[in-house]
Order: structure tokens, then C-alpha cells, then sequence
């Protein structure tokens, strides 16, 4: 019997030993799945915090806070600068799921206030300054609404949703617009102020920057932005029942939108300004290949400096080619594609024309890299008496500082007759040029007794369009009586020139007459363009213009069929493709042209 009890009370310890145990191993359980996930939460929070130093803040939005804002001075919101977008609620910055949380929370807010007048109908107007992807502003006007006109948002808020799984970047321009809603309101609390509201803006300010950091679509936020979105519009509506005023409120958005588009206008303004400079300079590795050829080449004997088949250069049955240039691998590339894509290479003469300082390495680098079966002759602007006697005091005359337009090899184009004196025709290329297909039939267009044969750029329709009166000055009487600001342009860049008539027509003596007037009195703009259209008035024939596609150096928009089917593409603009500031979405065009497993090449760092 006592052994019966014995297993019965052993029986009764373990029940209630297990009863007392089972739950304490559960929940110990239960808190370590927790405890994971709220660790793997916070360290997928801990990359979005970014450290700025405050010396580089640049944002307008950002520095409000801490200094006073200038207004605009006239009209800032505009309909051409800013579109309006209208939304009935300021849930609209999330989803359905989200939106229900905020209306909850705002509702039980409204009943702990002490004041009754949130539970009047009115109106309250705010201005929400929205960024998208490329910094352009958006002025959103924000109807807050009673209760009834709330319940017919969460409808509206449903389609939302549905709009933002298609866009990627909703959710990060929806926390920076919260951003700004909230350092708007912290800059209406008085100095000094330290009240539970403005602490409460502080914290959740840091949050959301936290959270957003720089983030540029939605897969790059953590996991708690979604909580901290829904908190922040918590705290947003309630700072919007705490001030009230739509007027205070328009006028802090306005100065804040005024001052980042100072901000904006101010960087594309140095934006342009490096961009330019840029452009005038020469890269470090083109520097490097000119000294090693210059000095490769003044080690070669006299006899081992020529080229072969001269006697070709005044063949008046071959194609003959020129190009005005001191650049060393552009030369290359218009030489080597022109021979590349012709179907009689054996049939081209090239003429290469540079300055004293740069015909050694031009030299060498043809001498070391021949053209096949194609001649070359290599001259030196400085080898013209003709041009040194006549007319280079009137092109150093010029009023420009920028070398593009006041070098001589610039201006050389309008001496094409004094160049080549035995040549009749002639094609002549820009230095920034890549030949794609063969050039043969346009030695066959008609001239129609005129002289030039170029692409038109009368077409506004292009980014290449060019009209007359954008660079002549027709408020000079001499402009408007002789030419017509209406006439279709051109572009230099592939010109087919008929010498014979323009020695008949004696077109220099008028380009130097022209060019004469403009030193006394501003007819153009800088550079050879205007001038080539004045010389050149009536006395142009236009090419199809699957012969040359412009636009490469500064129009990343151009059609991928308009550049695959052009005879030649042109890199007008700033951006070469042989400087860093190129377009890298057209500089293969023009790389593939060079072998740039070349030592020289190799030696001085030039690469894709």
C-alpha cells in the first residue's frame, strides 16, 4: 500500500514539475525568435546611416532650420516651372494598409484635444514641395478635409497602391516629402522653443534621414521605414492641427522652393562652367604621347621621315581628303576610318594640315602606323608664306579667348583654293569626326554651279538645328540688307568643296572682307560657324543627311538607327570623345577606331 502512494505522489511531482517547466521553455523560445529578428532588423538598419559633415551640406531644405529664408521675388509658383497635384489627404504618401493606421491614430488624437475646432468642416491648404529622380520640384497641394471627405481618401489610397508597386522610387519620395512637410513645421516653433512637439519633430526627423539616407529606390530602405513613414504622418497630422495657418505655411514652402532653385540654378551654372573649361584642355595621356613622339621622331634620319606614294598627292582621279588638326589620335581616327570603310583605299590621299609644334608626332605616328595602300601628306601651317604675309595678321586680330575658335587651323578651311592649288575638289573633315561607311558617292553629287555641298540644320524639330539669326546680329543694317535670317543653315563638319568654282567666284577675298567688318562692329557670334554661312550665302547644295549625323559630343538622345546607318558621325559639342567629360554612350564609335594595345599608347596611360 505505501508503495501504491509512493509512485502516486512521484507521478503528481512530475505533472506539476512539468506544468511549471513547460511554459518557462516556451517562452524562453518565444524570446529568442524575437530577439533575432529585432537584431537583424536593427543591423539592416545600420547601412542606411549615413555621416555627412556639415561643411558640404548644399541643400537649401536641410539648412532652413538654422537660418532665415529669403522669399521670392516675384511669382514662384508658376504653371511652366511647377505642376500641381492635388490628393485629398496627407496618407496619400502610403498605401491602403498604412493610411488605415494613420486615420486611427490621428482620430484618437482629435479626441484628446482639448480644442473642438479639428471637428469643424474647413479647409486647410499646404504646399508640398516633392523631388523627383532628377531634382525638379513639384508643388503638391494638400486639401485636409473633415471626416467624411478622409473616409472617401481610403478608397482613393487603395488605387494609390496599386500605382506604386509600378514605380520603384515612391516610397523614398514619399519620406523625403515627409522630410520637408516636418522641417517646415519645426521652423514655425518660436527660438529657443523646446516643447514636446518640437522634440518629437527633432527625433523623427533623424529617423526618417536615418531611414532614407541614400537610398535612391525603394529595395534599398530597411524594413522598419514602412513604421517610421506611418509614425512620422502621425506626428505630421498632429503638428498640422497645432499650426493651422495655410498662409504661414504657403509662404515658408514657397521661400523653400525658391531657395533650392537658387541652389539648383547656381550647380548647373558651374555644372557648364567646368564642363567648358573641360573642353578646352588636353588630356595628361595625349600631352605624354605628343612629347614621346615628338622626341621618337627627331631621332629618325631625314630619309627615313617620308612617306610613300607622294606622287599621288596631285592625282586629280584620286579622292582626296583633309583635315585641320593638332590632335594626334583624332587625326588617327578620321584617317584610319575613312580607310577602313572604303571599298578602293588604294584611290584616297590624305591631307593632314597642323601647327610647327605638333607635325613631328603627327608625322610619327603615320610613319610608325601607315595607311595601307592610301598616301598621306603631313603639312605645317607655319610652311605657308602665302598665309603669313597675307592674312594671319587678320585672324590673330580676332576677338576670343577661347582657342577653338581664334587658332588659326580654325579659319584655315576658307583657304582650301591656297592649300591645294592643283586640286579641283576636295572633302573636308573636321578633326571629330568617325567615317562609317564609303565615301565614293559623294564625289558624284551634282553642285549645280555652286560650291559648298554640306547637311542641312534647319530642321527644329532636331537637337542639331541651327538658325541664322541665333548667331548673326540682323539689328546691324548690313546684316539685314544682305542676308535673310529665314535661309536654311548647314553644319561644317563633312563638306564637299568644288575649288574650281571657288577660285572663280573668289570667295576668300570675301571671307576676309567679312571678316574684317566684324573686328570693327559684332556681326556674329565667335567662332568659323556664322562666317562659313555668310561666305558661303547661296553657294551651298545640301547632302542627304545619311551622310552626317551630328550631335555625338553633346545630344546623348540620338536615335540608335541614325547612328548606325550615318556615313559619318560627328562629336560636335563639348564633349570629345577623347576627354573624360565624353559621352560614354557613343565613345565606342570612336575608341574602336584605335589600338590601344600600342605602346605609346600603353606608356602614357590612353585607354578605353
Amino acid at each position: 500500500m505505501n508503495k501504491h502512494h509512493r509512485w502516486q505522489r512521484i507521478v503528481i511531482l512530475s505533472l506539476l514539475s512539468l506544468s511549471v517547466f513547460a511554459p518557462i521553455v516556451l517562452v524562453s523560445q518565444r524570446l529568442k525568435t524575437l530577439t533575432s529578428i529585432g537584431r537583424k532588423e536593427f543591423n539592416e538598419d545600420l547601412p542606411s546611416i549615413k555621416y555627412r559633415r556639415d561643411g558640404l551640406k548644399l541643400n537649401a531644405i536641410e539648412q532652413e532650420a538654422a537660418e532665415e529664408l529669403n522669399g521670392p521675388k516675384l511669382v514662384v509658383l508658376q504653371e511652366k516651372d511647377f505642376s500641381s497635384l492635388v490628393s485629398h489627404s496627407s496618407d496619400e504618401n502610403h498605401g491602403s494598409d498604412q493610411s488605415g493606421d494613420a486615420q486611427d491614430a490621428s482620430k484618437l488624437l482629435e479626441t484628446n484635444e482639448t480644442n473642438d475646432e479639428g471637428k469643424d468642416k474647413h479647409q486647410i491648404q499646404q504646399t508640398i514641395i516633392r523631388m523627383n529622380s532628377r531634382g525638379k520640384i513639384r508643388i503638391g497641394v494638400v486639401l485636409c478635409q473633415n471626416e467624411q471627405s478622409n473616409r472617401e481618401t481610403g478608397r482613393h489610397d487603395q488605387h494609390l497602391q496599386s500605382q506604386s508597386l509600378r514605380v520603384m522610387d515612391e516610397k523614398v519620395k514619399q519620406m523625403r516629402d515627409q522630410l520637408i512637410r516636418a522641417k517646415a513645421y519645426l521652423s514655425f516653433a518660436p527660438p529657443g522653443s523646446n516643447s514636446h512637439l518640437v522634440r518629437e519633430l527633432r527625433t523623427r526627423i533623424k529617423e526618417v534621414e536615418r531611414a532614407v539616407g541614400e537610398a535612391s529606390k525603394d529595395l534599398d530602405l530597411p524594413r522598419s521605414a514602412s513604421q517610421k513613414m506611418r509614425s512620422m504622418e502621425v506626428l505630421l497630422a498632429k503638428a498640422s492641427r497645432a499650426y493651422p495657418d495655410c498662409s504661414a505655411m504657403a509662404t515658408k514652402l514657397r521661400a523653400m522652393a525658391y531657395n533650392a532653385e537658387e541652389q539648383v540654378r547656381a550647380q548647373k551654372n558651374q555644372e557648364l562652367h567646368l564642363v567648358q573649361l573641360a573642353g578646352k584642355t588636353t588630356p595628361k595621356g595625349l600631352h605624354c604621347l605628343s612629347m614621346r613622339l615628338t622626341a621618337e621622331y627627331f631621332f629618325l634620319k631625314p630619309e627615313e621621315r617620308q612617306f610613300p606614294n607622294q606622287q599621288k598627292l596631285n592625282d586629280l582621279d584620286l579622292y582626296h581628303y583633309a583635315v585641320f588638326s593638332d590632335n594626334i589620335l583624332a587625326c588617327a581616327v578620321v584617317v584610319n576610318s575613312t580607310i577602313s570603310s572604303a571599298k578602293e583605299p588604294e584611290k584616297i590621299v590624305f591631307h593632314v594640315v597642323t601647327d610647327f609644334l605638333n607635325l613631328p608626332a603627327i608625322s610619327m605616328w603615320f610613319l610608325l602606323n601607315p595607311p595601307g595602300k592610301a598616301a598621306i601628306h603631313i603639312q605645317s601651317i607655319e610652311n605657308f608664306d602665302w598665309l603669313s604675309t597675307k592674312y594671319n595678321s587678320t585672324l590673330k586680330e580676332q576677338k576670343s579667348y577661347d582657342p577653338r575658335y581664334n587658332s588659326p587651323l580654325n579659319h584655315l578651311r576658307f583657304y582650301l583654293p591656297d592649300i591645294f592649288p592643283a586640286l579641283n575638289k576636295v572633302v573636308l573633315f573636321d578633326h571629330d569626326v568617325v567615317v562609317q561607311r564609303d565615301l565614293t558617292k559623294i564625289w558624284s553629287v551634282d553642285m549645280k554651279g555652286k560650291v559648298n555641298a554640306a547637311v542641312e540644320t534647319c530642321l527644329e524639330s532636331e537637337a542639331s538645328f541651327r538658325a541664322m539669326h541665333m548667331f548673326m546680329n540682323f539689328s546691324d543694317p548690313f546684316v539685314a540688307k544682305r542676308f535673310n535670317g529665314n535661309v536654311c543653315t548647314w553644319a561644317f563638319g563633312v563638306n564637299f568643296f568644288d575649288l574650281k568654282e571657288w577660285r572663280r567666284k573668289n570667295l576668300t577675298t570675301l571671307y576676309r572682307n567679312y571678316l574684317k567688318m566684324g573686328l570693327k562692329r559684332p556681326l556674329w557670334k565667335a567662332g568659323s560657324l556664322p562666317l562659313g554661312w555668310i561666305t558661303f550665302y547661296n553657294q551651298t547644295v545640301a547632302l542627304e543627311k545619311r551622310w552626317h549625323t551630328l550631335g555625338l559630343g553633346y545630344n546623348s538622345g540620338l536615335g540608335q538607327h541614325d547612328i548606325e546607318h550615318a556615313a559619318v558621325l560627328h562629336y560636335d559639342g563639348v564633349m570629345k570623345p577623347w576627354l573624360e567629360i565624353g559621352l560614354a554612350k557613343h565613345k565606342g564609335y570612336w575608341s574602336k577606331q584605335l589600338n590601344y594595345d600600342d605602346p605609346y599608347l600603353q606608356q602614357c596611360n590612353i585607354h578605353e
